[in-house]
């Protein structure tokens, strides 16, 4: 019997679990329509979701639908934007939901969601991208039941982020890492709402930046009034980072904004509240921290919060003769006054006004004074401050626990007041700006997170009435050292407001390692062990004047460098500069920027005087387009025009980019032709030329490159009374294809070639002409391949002098002959011995013609191979 009872319990559970599992799958598709029709009845605006899932398990003995990726896109005039993006939301209700005909509506108890956005914002027109509520719907929803009603018993949200801006008064606010979750009955009409809610909070208003992720802590019970729309704070605990503060008060919703009548303080006294302000994790554990004084404070806000007013407010923050000491830390923070309004008299944001009456401490004997005013906030904020004091920046670390990679030190001193206005800032109009005073930074050390330190010596800025001159900065970083002196034109720009940085400058340096001032760009990853690139920063825009001993680029030592540079928008302009290297002095014209992805640069560069052989030898960028270190001794007079990509990490030229022209002339040239495999090769096939004895001097060629290609224009050499043409092309990666013209005289020819112009007249052998001859160099520098057409024009030039000396034979023959039959003529025979001789005569002239054609016919056809004079 106890069997049988068994049996069907276990059977009545597995039945049970499988309808857990299978009942879902007959009501999905209902409950994805009511969603859907809920949405759609309320709402103009874009709404997805991807799907919907029913679980029984889940939320038992409620049932829990799931909704994946609910996202809300704006219309007009917000269109495209994100209202709201849930990653998931969970809707919790009874099982007995599950059963309700298709025309009720379905009550949810509880709403969860996880991993979401909510984005707020106001256009300059004060309208809300929030209001998505359908307009005129009023009649159809009368006579049409609710699919959904909300019967909310608890809530929970989970990972939120929630972003808020108002275009008109710039106020913008972003709360992070948002959960919240409460707990109440709102089918009631009043009801108590247990709530718990952490979050990290920004504020910016205009450009300034006043809250920075504050770590915000708040378990409150708020007493609801769902039917006059208030909500009252009863019991709460809230922290603002460490700080605890009580609140008293409601809130409450009325038709023009909301009414506040809100009552804050700090539950304590104790300094330690202070401390509480500060981020967690600039401020370590306050537990053991000893303290002495107090640190307040109270305020309140009351009155409309509505498009065009703020509550008034007033808070305010005092403390009086506190200390505080750190126990693992042997200096003491003593003697701090505290003194802060922050007042709104009118309930108009822009009559706020914050007043730093006093802030005051003391770190052994050095005492810093502060006190502001800040006025006209959102409109144009006014600031009128002043600073008087010094700190020990070594005693920062010693008396606070700031986590440093490595430790400040450094004495600075301020004795300043300034009076400015915002838009003054914003628009540099500089004489609206007040200012005097000095500000002096000494024996300041500090190493950046990739290593990099600056050690300043001294730097002071004096503050004028319009302007801020920096008088003197004298520093070192690396290998380099620099003195500036010049007047900053946009300071506060750039401190207040994100500007960039302006100024005029004069600099003077010993010494200066170019990679010791470039930045390090985001572009590889920190677990990526490639350098990253250099950047040069975006916020300069300012001239330098410099003047540098010695520059360090590279592998070059640049001497005596002088010239202007100007520094904006990611781009470094120079202008005339100059600098003293490889035994003459190079010009430089050109830009570098570093604004792309690739860093690109143009220069014009003008070479005087250079030595050859370190130039060449030094420079990859000349070795590639001419490959003559080490052959060719001497100086060069160069101009050159080239642009292409930098390496992004080392900041050279990627030579498989660059483009230009190079005109160039040598001078007091030699040539070892021993270092060249090319010019030994060369010697080998024309033996009439000794390439050691080129003369170079006063050379001139020109030169083009593009895409790793050299194009050498046709150009002259001479040696002795033998004329060269050189032209042709060759690729950085040493192949070539160049001819080589020679106009050779019929001289340096061969033996036989002599013998023939020998017997010449002296007229008609200085009318043998030269002969050219064509040498083809392909191949690559180091395994060239010659071939010459010497041999044909050898011939060539044999066969003309023979031609030639038949010629003359022929005609020393006939004119021979002719006088042997003047001399035998009678003097009765005139007409005759014009047409005809006697037989005698005849063969007389035969056999002086057959001796003299044996002679021309009867000389050897070899040629020689031509030897050098």
């Amino acid at each position: 019997m106890l069997k049988t009872i068994l049996k069907v319990i276990g059977a009545l559970i597995i039945l049970f679990l499988i309808a857990l599992f299978t009942i879902p799958y007959f009501f999905e598709d209902q409950i994805k329509a009511k969603i859907a029709d809920a949405i759609n009845e309320k709402v103009d605006a874009k709404v997805s979701f991807s799907d919907v899932n029913l679980s029984l398990i889940k939320s038992f003995p409620s049932a829990n639908v799931t909704l994946d990726s609910l996202v809300i896109i704006n219309k007009a005039p917000f269109e495209g934007d994100t209202l709201v993006s849930l990653g998931e939301v969970n809707l919790q209700m009874s099982i007995k939901e599950l059963f309700k005909d298709k025309n009720e509506a379905i009550a949810i108890d509880g709403i969860s969601t996880k991993n979401g956005l909510i984005n707020i914002i106001f256009n300059k027109d004060g309208i809300g991208n929030y209001d998505i509520a359908l307009k005129n719907k009023e009649n159809k929803a009368a006579t049409k039941s609710e699919p959904l009603l909300l019967k909310i018993k608890n809530y929970k949200i989970e990972n939120f982020q929630f972003r808020y801006f108002d275009e008109g008064s710039k106020i913008k606010m972003k709360i992070d890492s948002l959960n919240h979750e409460g707990i109440g009955d709102f089918a009631s009409q009043k009801l108590d709402l247990v709530t718990k809610s952490t979050a990290k909070i920004s504020l910016d208003l205009d450009k300034v930046n006043y809250m920075n992720n504050v770590a915000l802590t708040l378990d409150a019970v708020l007493g609801i009034d769902l039917q006059n729309s208030k909500y009252s704070f009863k019991e709460n605990k809230a922290l603002i980072n460490q700080l605890p503060l009580a609140f008293d008060g409601f809130i409450q919703l009325v038709e023009n904004g909301q009414e506040y009548d809100l009552k804050f303080k700090t539950p304590t006294s104790s300094f330690k509240n202070f401390l509480g302000v500060i981020p967690a994790a600039y401020s370590a554990s306050l537990e053991n921290v000893k303290t002495t004084g107090d640190f307040t404070v109270v305020g309140f806000a009351k009155g409309l919060y509505s498009a065009n007013t703020v509550p008034k407010f007033n808070v305010e923050i005092a403390s009086k003769n506190a200390s505080f000491k750190y126990p693992d830390l042997p200096k003491t923070v003593q003697n701090i006054v505290i003194d802060t309004k922050i007042i709104n008299e009118t309930g108009i944001l822009n009559d706020t006004y914050v007043n730093l009456d006093k802030l005051s401490f003391q770190i052994d004997q050095d005492i810093f004074n502060a006190k502001a005013k800040i006025s006209n906030i959102t409109q144009n904020a006014i600031i009128d401050a002043a600073l008087k004091g010094t700190i020990n920046l070594a005693n920062v670390t010693k008396a606070y626990p700031v986590k440093l990679d490595k430790p400040l030190s450094g004495i600075l001193k301020a004795d300043v007041t300034t009076k400015f206005d915002m838009e003054s800032v914003e628009k540099s109009q500089y004489q609206n700006i007040n200012n005097a005073g000095t500000m002096s930074l000494s024996g300041f050390k500090y190493a950046d997170e990739n290593g990099k330190t600056m050690n300043i010596s001294t730097a002071l800025v004096q503050f004028n009435p319009s302007q801020v001159n920096l008088k003197q900065f004298s520093a070192t970083t690396g290998k380099s050292d620099i003195n500036v002196t010049g007047i900053l034109e946009n300071f506060y720009g750039f401190i207040f407001r994100n500007q960039e940085l302006k100024g005029n400058f004069f600099m003077n340096s010993k010494q200066l390692a170019v990679d010791d001032f470039m930045t390090k760009g985001d572009e590889t990853k920190a677990e990526d062990k490639k350098a990253e690139a250099m950047k040069i920063p975006s916020f300069l825009n300012c001239t330098l004047i410099a003047n540098a001993n010695t520059v360090l680029y590279d592998n070059l030592t640049l001497r005596d460098v002088s010239g202007k540079l100007i520094v904006k928008d990611e781009k470094v302009t120079l202008e005339n500069v100059k600098t003293s290297i490889f035994g003459g002095t190079i010009g430089v014209n050109g830009a570098v920027s570093t604004k792309g992805k690739v860093p690109v640069f143009e220069m014009n560069l003008n070479l005087n005087q250079v030595d050859i052989a370190q130039s060449f030898t030094q420079l990859d960028m000349l070795k590639k387009i001419a490959p003559i270190a080490g052959i060719v001794n001497g100086k060069l007079n160069s101009t050159i025009k080239l642009n292409g990509n930098l390496n992004a990490t080392e900041f050279t030229p990627d030579l498989k980019t660059i483009t230009g022209d190079l005109l160039g002339q040598l001078l007091s040239t030699t040539v070892n032709s021993a270092n060249s495999t090319l010019l030994t090769s060369l010697a080998s096939n024309i033996k009439f030329i000794d390439v050691s004895k080129i003369n170079l001097n006063d050379l001139k060629a020109a030169i083009t490159f593009k895409d790793g290609k050299v194009n050498v224009k046709p150009f002259d050499v001479k040696y002795q009374d033998i004329k060269a043409t050189i032209g042709g092309t060759h690729g950085f990666d040493q192949s070539m294809n160049y001819n080589i013209k020679f106009d050779v005289p019929a001289k340096y020819l061969g033996s036989e070639a002599n013998a023939l112009i020998a017997k010449l007249s002296p007229a008609e052998a200085a009318k043998v002409e030269s002969i050219p001859i064509t040498a083809t160099l392909i191949g690559n520098f180091t395994n060239p391949k010659i071939s010459t057409d010497i041999s044909s024009a050898v011939t060539k030039l044999t066969t003309q002098l023979v031609n030639q000396q038949k010629d003359r034979l022929v005609k020393q023959g006939t004119s021979a002959l002719n006088d042997f039959i003047n001399k035998n003529k009678k003097p009765a025979d005139t007409t005759a011995a014009n047409t005809t001789a006697t037989p005698t005569a005849k063969d007389e002239v035969k056999t002086k013609a057959a001796e003299l054609l044996n002679g021309l016919f009867n000389k050897k056809k070899k040629v020689e191979e031509p030897k050098a004079n």
